[in-house]
This record gives structure tokens, sequence and C-alpha cells, in this order.
């Protein structure tokens, strides 16, 4: 393991989220900072999309841990279930075991139990990952749950999450009246160049490391233009770095150790030949002089 080699006291990228190593970016700081706004004031349906990597279980996690403790979450992860799946699982999220009931049972079920919260001046809010693979019938089904309700608060919130076909299906005829019900919608952008310089120096500190320069500025841009700022394959790429660095007794990583890493991880790129230092040297050169012939011609 690379861990000893360059002085870490765990894997910094692993591709497991943990609340030590988040790393929010402005966009993220904003959607956060609305989501926890919207859930505390009963809001309704939320919506928070972005590609897949792009850090939403991350933040999924932030919201929760800002939740005080009135506000219970049902977190459902699988979207596979039907609508009468979909309210078991729920109510066992909540505490409230019904295997053996009907769908009409457990929406009873459901409402006694947010009743009796709200009682109790506790909040509710049922989140949907994965939310852009229910069926058009189930996410209609999950917009009736919005109409548990006192004559001034909604019961139930919901936040809606996905990559960004659920906008798209949101977007459907058929799910209009879901539409009109969304509070807010969210969307989680990649990282620029320089946040992702700055995600990998974070995550390589908070796992132990002294050496502010461990990955050069070179090999950092290079990451950040193969993983088009998606974190989890910042995180991949960058593991698979250490690997090859450690493999190869090299106490930085630079660029050619980065274009091993993206062969080891990429298929397409495996297997074709790599260009030596001579060969990039002469590329360079031969770069250089087609841009100065440009340059005569359009004198």
């Amino acid at each position: 393991m690379y861990l000893s080699f360059y002085g870490l006291a765990e894997r910094p990228f692993n591709t497991t989220p943990d609340p030590r190593f988040l790393y929010l970016t402005r966009g993220h700081r904003e959607a956060l900072a609305q989501l926890v706004y919207s859930v505390r004031e009963n809001r309704g349906f939320l919506v928070l999309t972005g590609e897949v990597g792009t850090g939403k279980t991350t933040l999924l996690q932030a919201l929760l841990e800002r939740l005080d403790g009135k506000t219970a979450a049902a977190y459902v992860s699988t979207s596979t279930l039907s609508f009468h799946g979909l309210l078991e699982y729920t109510l066992e999220e909540l505490g409230v075991p019904a295997p053996k009931a009907t769908p009409a049972q457990r929406l009873l079920a459901l409402r006694r139990v947010l009743i009796d919260r709200r009682r109790a001046g506790q909040g509710t809010v049922l989140i949907l990952d994965e939310a852009q693979n229910f069926g058009m019938a189930t996410l209609e089904q999950i917009r009736l749950l919005s109409n548990f309700e006192t004559r001034t608060d909604k019961l139930l919130q919901i936040l809606l999450v996905g990559q960004p076909e659920l906008r798209a299906k949101l977007d459907r005829r058929e799910l209009r009246q879901l539409r009109q019900r969304v509070e807010l919608q969210c969307n989680i952008n990649a990282l620029s160049s320089e946040e992702v310089s700055h995600y990998i120096q974070t995550r390589l500190r908070v796992a132990g490391s002294r050496d502010g320069d461990l990955f050069s500025d070179q090999a950092r841009a290079q990451i950040a233009a193969y993983s088009r700022g998606i974190p989890r394959r910042i995180n991949v790429l960058c593991d698979h770095c250490l690997v090859i660095g450690l493999a190869e007794q090299r106490r930085r990583i630079e660029v050619d150790i980065v274009a091993e890493a993206i062969e080891s991880v990429d298929p397409v790129r495996r297997g074709l030949p790599r260009l030596t230092r001579s060969a990039r040297l002469d590329t360079t050169h031969l770069r250089t002089l087609v841009r100065q012939m440009r340059e005569l011609v359009l004198r």
C-alpha cells in the first residue's frame, strides 16, 4: 500500500462518501443552504440533480447532518420499488413496520405517523435517490403524498434526487401536476479546473499529507481535463496515480504518471502506444513549427 511511502494516514481518494473529506464548492454550498432552508420551512417538493459522481450523495449526507433532531429522514435508495413497496420501505425507515398491510392501510399508517410527529413539533422528509428511474405512474403516485397537509403546513417534505434525466422526465406533460408542486430545483455542476486542484490538495491534507506538491500543478491540470470535474472520476484516477507512483518509487506525481493512470482506468486508451518523453518533445516541436507556418501564411 502507498500510505507509508507518501506519508498518509489513510487513503485520500476513497470513492465511499466520508463526511471528513467533505469538499463543498460555492455551488454545493448554495444548494445545501437552499435545501436545509426548504426542509426546515416545510416547502413540499424539492429536486436535486447532477451527473453521476458529482457528489449528490455527499451533499445529502451533509443535509442530514444539518437537520435538527426534530426532523426525521426516510432515505430510499432503491428506485426499482413499486409505489406499494415504496410505502413499506418508508414506514420501515420511520420505525413503523407494516409488512402485511394493503397500500391503503400503509397510506393511513403513514398519515398517522406524520400527524403524530407534527403534533409533537417534529418534521419528516422523504429522500428518493436515483429518482430518474421511477416510472411515470410511480412518480404520479408520489405526488399524491404531498396531499398530506394541515391547513398551514405540509406534513411531508419530498426530495427527489437524480441525474439530469430526472429534470427531463419532470418536464413531460404527464407529470405537469407534479412539476407545478416543485418549490425548489437545484443542480450540481462539475468542478472547475481550479476547484479540482484544490479538491485534490484538500483530500490529501485530510488524509495526513504534509506535501502540498505531491501532485504537480501540471498533473492536477491533466486530471481536471480528463475527469471533466467529476469528483468520483478524480478519486479513481488519483488513487491509480498513487499506486503507479509507489510501483515506480516516484515521490511526486507528474503528468507521465497521470497518463499511465488514465490508460489503466480507461479501456478505450488501454493498449494504445504511450508517448515517450522524447516523442512528446518531438510532438511539441512539431506543433510549434505548424503554428509558425500559419503565422507566416497570415502575414
